[in-house]
């Protein structure tokens, strides 16, 4: 999948840092904000913040591909988890970084004080079927490894800014799509972005004067929970079909 030219061009404004200097910015116990917006003020966006931040290259290219395959319950406690609204909880995935051929089992625990803890071990395959794979997720999931399944697969396109102390790391996610193994359904979300701001502890952020200007708020944004809402036919989504008003208010704006 190719950026749009618009995007593209405004990308050509920035510096370029690579995987191997990003090893100083892995931020793997961090603090996350989400924002969500349209593509046209991600324009804006890209434009104000060239001066302040480099963007990642791999392999001569500015976005990277990814793709990700999310396990959970039978009874979908990680998604109902997330719906209740519990600050406590957890993610197991595999996520594949396309353009660098690299594949990672993920155990993702976020915190009750909005702290993100990430580990996860190089894999071959996403397939959790193997003793290496259940006891890495063993010792990092409170769930039984042994009872969980694929529930949604993700792709999309992403932009990875750096701000130049190298204190922050600036995602943004474009050109979702998501396919749902249960009902075979797939959704798109191309009109929109979701941004987030990864930080240890409350270092200044250049950016997000720019997002205030921009009026670009922070907005709760899970993949596996809006996907699973665009495509489930048997979850109950009341609380995320909310979440989906709001992105839809936002693509009006």
């Amino acid at each position: 999948m190719i950026l749009d030219r618009s995007i593209d061009k405004r990308l050509r404004l920035y510096e370029t840092i690579s995987l191997e200097q990003m090893k100083d910015v892995r931020l793997m116990n961090r603090i996350d904000t989400k924002f969500v917006t349209t593509r046209q003020r991600l324009l804006s966006l890209l434009e104000m913040a060239a001066s302040d931040y480099y963007v990642q290259n791999v392999n001569e290219k500015l976005s990277s591909q990814y793709q990700t395959l999310y396990f959970d319950t039978p009874d979908f406690k990680m998604f109902y988890t997330h719906q209740a609204g519990y600050a406590n909880r957890q993610k197991l995935r595999f996520r594949t970084y396309v353009d660098s051929n690299l594949s990672f089992l993920e155990v993702k625990t976020k915190n009750n004080h909005r702290r993100t803890k990430k580990k996860r071990m190089a894999v071959d395959d996403m397939e959790l079927d193997d003793r290496e794979k259940q006891d890495f997720a063993a010792r990092h999931l409170r769930y039984d490894v042994t009872t969980l399944h694929p529930a949604l697969e993700n792709n999309f396109s992403r932009i990875t800014l750096v701000n130049r102390q190298k204190t922050e790391r600036l995602t943004i996610d474009v050109d979702l799509h998501f396919h749902n193994i249960d009902s075979d359904k797939v959704s798109d979300l191309h009109d929109i972005a979701v941004i987030e701001l990864k930080r240890d502890g409350l270092s200044p952020s250049p950016v997000l004067q720019m997002l205030r200007q921009l009026r670009i708020h922070p907005h709760g944004f899970s993949k596996y929970c809006m996907g699973q809402t665009l495509t489930s036919d048997s979850l109950r989504i009341n609380r995320f079909k909310e979440k989906l008003r709001e992105v839809n208010i936002i693509m009006k704006q």
